[in-house]
């Protein structure tokens, strides 16, 4: 993680008389392994003492389908309360699950260092996307995924699953499944990235917007938490998941649609967005591409905003059952970054 260091603090100098921080966190493997890692981070740049602080949201107790079960923010609104409610002082999310609009009284504080945004395949054997048998079950529980599933492979049989890494593991390992697809992120983090068979690249499955992204979330007005938030913040990726969700949210799409979206900083600073719209079935898709000069804020939410301009223009909406655009979209809460701090 990138340190943005305050001149009242050094890493690893203890604050003094500053209660720990609590940190809500849901209660899966990779939740808590997440959530782990920012604290430690935390506590090294800060010297604060962190602890988590466990909650447990909608989309961790249902075994529903995101299509049934709600969708963007089930994962969130749980965390969210609890912030709210003054029960912890921060809280981590995947920066995906994270609906696209801003949130009365919180803000996105840091967009720590992102991991690799990839999906993976996890099959029986090791085998790859394209030897997998013809009929073969693969699981996911992400329209995006399976639509482009579909659309390389219309002869695998994609299963709609639910479950944490662990479970969906098993399931190929049980026989139930023949593979799953998975962020290579959260393999990563649970220090099991050697059990993918593949890594799928951008050019067979383009991510979801803000995949391998962390967002670390606070009250809007605790300036401590804030101050010490800010120095996990990594600007690139900062502007790399602004650029995505600005189109996810001008799109008015959420993790529900067949969607995906990468933006990538170029060595000469400049912001690269790659962005996909399918039809549920994979058969019919729309890509564009742009680029941004800089990846200022404004820049990068302009870019994801243009794609978005252009994919509807092309039949968007229709191809991929999106809502119908309003004249207005507010702007993306990331986009926007913490507010102005007053450092202690």
């Amino acid at each position: 993680m990138s340190a943005v260091q305050t001149p009242a603090q050094t890493p690893g100098q203890a604050p003094a008389q500053l209660p720990a921080l609590r940190l809500g966190t849901r209660r899966s493997a990779l939740a808590r392994t997440q959530s782990e890692h920012v604290a430690r981070a935390l506590r090294e740049r800060t010297g604060r003492a962190v602890e988590l602080v466990e909650v447990t949201t909608p989309g961790d107790v249902s075994r529903a389908s995101l299509l049934v079960i709600g969708g963007t923010g089930v994962f969130v609104s749980a965390l969210r309360d609890a912030l709210l409610e003054g029960r912890v002082d921060l809280a981590v999310h995947s920066l995906k699950d994270l609906p696209t609009g801003p949130a009365d009284g919180l803000a996105v504080a840091a967009v720590p260092e992102r991991e690799d945004p990839r999906d993976v395949l996890v099959a029986r054997g090791g085998a790859g996307l394209a030897d997998l048998p013809r009929g073969a079950r693969v699981g996911t529980g992400s329209p995006r995924r399976a639509a482009q599933l579909r659309a390389h492979r219309p002869d695998l049989r994609v299963v709609d699953v639910r479950g944490n890494v662990d479970t969906r593991l098993r399931m190929v390992s049980g026989g139930g499944l023949d593979a799953v697809v998975l962020a290579r992120a959260g393999l990563l983090r649970l220090g099991r990235a050697d059990e993918a068979s593949e890594v799928l690249e951008p050019d067979v499955l383009l991510p979801a917007p803000g995949q391998g992204a962390l967002a670390v979330e606070c009250r809007a007005d605790d300036e401590q938490v804030l101050a010490a938030c800010a120095q996990l913040e990594h600007p690139a990726s900062r502007a790399e998941v602004t650029a995505e969700r600005a189109l996810l949210a001008a799109l008015e799409a959420g993790c529900t649609a067949p969607v995906g979206a990468l933006a990538r900083t170029g060595p000469d600073g400049s912001l690269q967005l790659r962005a996909l719209v399918a039809s549920p079935d994979g058969a019919a898709r729309l890509e564009r591409s742009g680029r941004a000069s800089s990846p200022a804020p404004a820049d990068a939410r302009h870019l994801g905003q243009r794609l978005a301009g252009d994919l509807l223009a092309a039949g968007a909406a229709d191809l991929a059952a999106l809502p119908a655009p309003t004249p207005t979209h507010q702007d993306d809460a990331v986009a926007a970054g913490p507010p102005e701090r007053v450092h202690p």
